[in-house]
């Protein structure tokens, strides 16, 4: 078996250099790197993902930066990927941002520092600090949810879910009906389910007060509070209330509740999002499924891709989404 000090005496130069060189650590001119590369590629030494990644240049290793890594759709997200990526031998470094951007620029930075062969980005919302660092990063990269131009995105319908589950309340008979989002800088479930929901209203030429429309963030509480609002400030009481998550509208349904109202027969209410939890609260939420794991297996698909060569910079690929009618409505 050959020895770290084999090596070190074939290719000329000391052990320090060589361990050096394997573990990816420490200054080494390019010419001893390359003579000791070169003894190992002859040698077989160290035939591992270590001694693999020197040679080919990849570490088999892919960044993925989440939101929330606690909330079921990072958990389906993730499950997604990882069955694309374990086929191929690669693994998935998670990176955590609790919903603050300022650390989506840090995790870039630190995961290109860990030289993965490629990141895949779940933001929390686009903006110019973020786009321009991923642009320098100059590695295979995919964002999923939000678009990003000259990308590979993975996007969701958003606008158009939110348009039919408006359209579907309206054909069982609602008319007033109230909106539960969250900020507008996030572009996909903040601004376009809402406008979604302003345009459905306006095509239905059915009006919109002030008060129905509530802007809360991603928990249960929120729309508690939300739902709240809505039906302490309302010139007119609305009997259906659309929420773009399913946290908000579970949020909004317990409220009704504590008000001794009944879903549906008082207030209708629904969700986005798909959740095991909306299966099973009383009465099980009327919700859009977004295919989650389908767009982590797009997601993976996409950057392997990218990885192995292929041009698909700038693609778009989205995901198809379909209305699960409960008992809510």
């Amino acid at each position: 078996m050959v020895t770290i000090k084999e090596i070190a005496e074939r290719a000329n130069v000391s052990r320090t250099t060589v361990s050096r060189i394997i573990n990816n650590t420490g200054y080494v001119s390019e010419d001893a790197k390359r003579r000791v590369l070169k003894v190992i590629e002859e040698t077989g030494y160290i035939p591992s993902e270590n001694a693999k990644s020197l040679r080919t240049k990849k570490t088999k290793v892919i960044g993925v930066i989440l939101p929330k890594i606690s909330t079921e759709t990072s958990s389906r997200l993730v499950s997604g990927l990882d069955e694309i990526f374990a086929k191929e031998g690669y693994q998935i470094l998670l990176a955590n941002t609790n919903l603050n951007p300022e650390k989506e620029i840090e995790y870039l930075k630190l995961l290109k520092s860990r030289h993965v062969d490629g990141m895949i980005l779940s933001a929390t919302n686009i903006n110019p600090p973020l786009v321009e660092e991923i642009y320098q990063l100059k590695i295979p990269f995919v964002t999923v949810g939000q678009p990003i131009s000259g990308l590979a995105n993975v996007l969701f319908d958003d606008y158009q879910a939110s348009k039919d589950m408006i359209y579907y309340l309206i054909k069982k008979g609602y008319k007033n009906i109230a909106f539960i989002g969250v900020t507008e800088e996030d572009y996909s479930v903040g601004y376009l389910r809402k406008l979604g929901y302003l345009d459905a209203m306006k095509e239905n030429q059915l009006g919109v007060e002030e008060s129905w429309v509530q802007t809360g963030i991603f928990n249960v509480d929120s729309g508690y509070d939300c739902m709240k609002t809505i039906m302490e400030t309302s010139k007119r009481t609305p009997n259906a209330v659309v929420a773009v998550t399913d946290r908000l509208a579970i949020g909004a349904s317990h409220y009704i509740k504590d008000k001794g109202l009944s879903i549906p027969t008082d207030i209708a209410v629904t969700g986005m999002g798909a959740s095991e939890l909306a299966r099973h609260i009383s009465p099980p939420l009327t919700t859009i499924d977004f295919s989650v794991e389908e767009a982590g297996r797009e997601a993976a698909s996409l950057l392997l891709a990218q990885i192995k060569g292929e041009n698909y910079h700038e693609t778009v690929k989205t995901i198809k989404y379909r209305l699960l009618e409960r008992s809510s409505i």
